[in-house]
């Protein structure tokens, strides 16, 4: 794992597979999504680093419920007076209630998804309790007021976030860039590994709309100034929805 300072606030946890993105507020700790299961060591030890304790985190938003974005979330959870939030859709699924439904691979995935999930240690995410369950447009008191935004089609209850005054966008795996390609203009990709692939181009679209500076992905190197231009710029070449 690597720790990159984007801003003053955001530091992006980089993880082989499933980033982690922590929010600093005078009042604590944001972690947005805990990586894969045995990551919450990890993303304690980067907090230490950053000169704050684990017991500083008072919120874990999770984008959604796949086991490389909530794998430490039950570890997190118990770390002190942190409150978990995510969609109502998800929450089901992230306290083990159901099983989240496997994504609609193309052929051209499968390889990818076979590579990407051999990366992954073979524990299964431990259920989590979910504090506050979200729904689109609420509002998250952190970043001056991170607005929750429903993007369904990776899962049906993934979410991203969206902080209007730094203009920061989290995309969860809504949108991505290629994780074997560094270079800084590696173009943003529609995610991968979609339930509904159709429905994941219309959210992607929702999200080219807002006045993002900066893009920070699941997958692949944060977008770090002009995000919204390129996230239009991928949703430009997105087919329109079905009649």
């Amino acid at each position: 794992m690597d720790l990159v300072q984007l801003t003053p606030e955001l530091t992006f946890l980089r993880f082989p597979v499933g980033h982690v993105y922590l929010w600093r507020d005078p009042d604590g700790l944001t972690l947005i999504d805990s990586g894969a299961p045995g990551a919450a060591e990890m993303i304690a030890e980067a907090i230490r680093r950053l000169g704050h304790r684990p017991a500083d985190v008072r919120r874990l938003v999770l984008t959604h419920g796949h086991v490389d974005h909530a794998g430490g979330a039950a570890e997190i959870a118990s770390w002190g007076e942190v409150t978990v939030l995510a969609h109502r859709a998800e929450a089901p699924v992230l306290r083990g209630e159901r099983l989240q439904p496997p994504p609609n691979l193309a052929d051209w995935e499968r390889p990818i998804f076979e590579r990407a999930n051999a990366q992954l240690p073979a524990a299964t995410a431990a259920p989590v309790r979910v504090d506050r369950e979200l729904d689109d447009g609420d509002v998250i008191d952190f970043g001056g007021g991170a607005r929750v935004v429903a993007v369904p089609g990776h899962t049906d209850g993934s979410i991203a976030l969206y902080l209007p005054g730094p203009r920061v966008l989290f995309t969860g795996d809504l949108a991505a860039r290629d994780p074997a390609d560094p270079d800084p203009d590696t173009p943003v990709m529609l995610g991968v590994f979609n339930l509904d692939t159709a429905q994941a181009a219309a959210s992607f679209k929702r999200l080219a709309t807002l006045e993002a500076e900066i893009a920070c992905f699941g997958h692949g190197e944060p977008v770090t100034a002009g995000a919204a231009a390129r996230l239009q710029a991928t949703a430009e070449r997105l087919p329109d929805p079905a009649p």
